[in-house]
C-alpha cells in the first residue's frame, strides 16, 4: 500500500525502513503471486495500473480493519491524520465553520491544513488530498467537483452607487481589475460571454489571495473578477455584483487526491463528509 500511496519504491522503502531492492522484490513477488502486473513503471515512479487499483480497492478495507483491530487490542487510542492542501479563502469561507461537525462525528480525525501553493503537485509528498480551483484535473488523479459557479464583477457599493457610478462595462476602460493567479482567464471568458471581446481595462493586477482581492475591491481600488460564491460567502455588505451579468465560470472548486489515497481512512472519511455537507455539486 505504501508504494501505491507514495508512487515511489524509494519513498515507500524509506517510510517502511527497508532497502529499495528489498521492497522491489516484495512487489515483484506479489505480482507473481496474483499472476499479473499491478504497477505502471515510469522513471523513478510506480503508479497503480487498473489491475492494481482493483486489487487495492478490494484489500484496503480489510487492511484498515486489521490496523484498527491491532490498535484497539494494544490499548492505544486511534488517531487519524489528514494532510489537506486547501486555498485560504475556501478554508475561511466554507470549511472552518463546519469542521466542528466533522470533529463531533470523527473525534479521532485530525487535519493538518496546508495553504501553500501548488498542492496538486505535492500530493503524496506532504499532502494527502487537496481542494483547488481549476478548470479540470488531470485524469491520473482522483477528482470530484465541489460546485459550479458564475463569474461576478465584484466592486464596492460606492463604486456601483456613488456620485460617479460604474454602470456600463465600457467604463472598465478607466478601471483597474483584479484577477486571481489560479483563475487567469476569468475576465477573458466574462468579456466574451457578454459580447465584448475587445473590452480592455485600464490595467490588471494579479493576486494569489482571494481574501485580499475582496478587501481591495471593498476599498474601491478596483473590480475583482471572482466567483459568485466568493461574493455570497463573504457576507460583506460593502461588496456588490457590479453588472449583474450571468456568465458561467470555467473554474470550479475540486477535491483531488491520488487514486490510491482514496482507500486510506483519513482521506475517505474527509471525502465522504465533505460531499455530504459542504459540496454543492457532489
Amino acid at each position: 500500500m505504501q508504494v501505491a500511496r507514495l508512487g515511489s519504491v524509494k519513498a515507500a522503502a524509506e517510510e517502511l525502513a527497508l532497502s529499495s531492492p528489498a521492497l522491489s522484490r516484495r512487489v515483484q513477488a506479489l505480482e507473481r503471486f496474483v499472476g499479473r502486473e499491478l504497477f505502471e513503471r515510469r522513471h523513478q515512479a510506480m503508479l497503480l495500473n487498473a489491475e492494481g487499483e482493483t486489487l487495492l480497492g478490494r484489500v484496503a478495507p480489510a487492511l484498515d480493519a486489521l490496523t484498527k483491530a491491532i490498535d484497539a487490542t494494544s490499548g492505544e487510542s486511534e488517531i487519524l491524520r489528514l494532510r489537506l492542501g486547501v486555498l485560504p479563502l475556501f478554508a475561511s469561507q466554507r470549511l472552518m465553520a463546519r469542521l466542528p461537525e466533522l470533529r463531533a462525528l470523527h473525534p479521532e480525525l485530525h487535519i493538518d491544513l496546508d495553504t501553500a501553493a501548488h498542492s496538486l503537485a505535492r500530493l503524496g509528498e506532504g499532502i494527502d488530498a487537496a481542494i483547488v480551483l481549476a478548470r479540470e484535473i488531470e485524469p491520473s488523479l482522483y477528482a470530484r467537483r465541489l460546485d459550479r459557479n458564475k463569474v461576478h464583477a465584484i466592486a464596492s457599493r460606492e463604486v456601483a452607487e456613488g456620485a460617479n457610478p460604474i454602470t456600463d462595462p465600457d467604463q472598465l476602460a478607466n478601471m483597474t481589475i483584479f484577477l486571481h493567479r489560479d483563475m487567469p482567464e476569468t475576465f477573458e471568458v466574462w468579456r466574451h460571454r457578454i459580447g465584448r471581446p475587445d473590452l480592455e481595462p485600464a490595467t490588471i493586477d494579479h493576486f494569489d489571495s482571494g481574501q485580499l482581492m475582496l478587501e481591495a475591491a471593498a476599498q474601491g481600488l478596483g473590480v475583482a473578477f471572482m466567483l459568485d460564491s466568493h461574493l455570497v460567502d463573504s457576507r460583506d455588505p460593502r461588496l456588490v455584483n457590479l453588472f449583474g451579468a450571468d456568465v458561467d465560470s470555467p473554474y470550479s472548486y475540486w477535491f483531488a487526491c491520488r487514486r490510491s489515497s482514496l482507500s486510506r481512512r483519513p482521506v475517505r472519511i474527509f471525502h465522504d463528509w465533505l460531499f455530504a455537507t459542504v459540496a454543492e455539486d457532489g
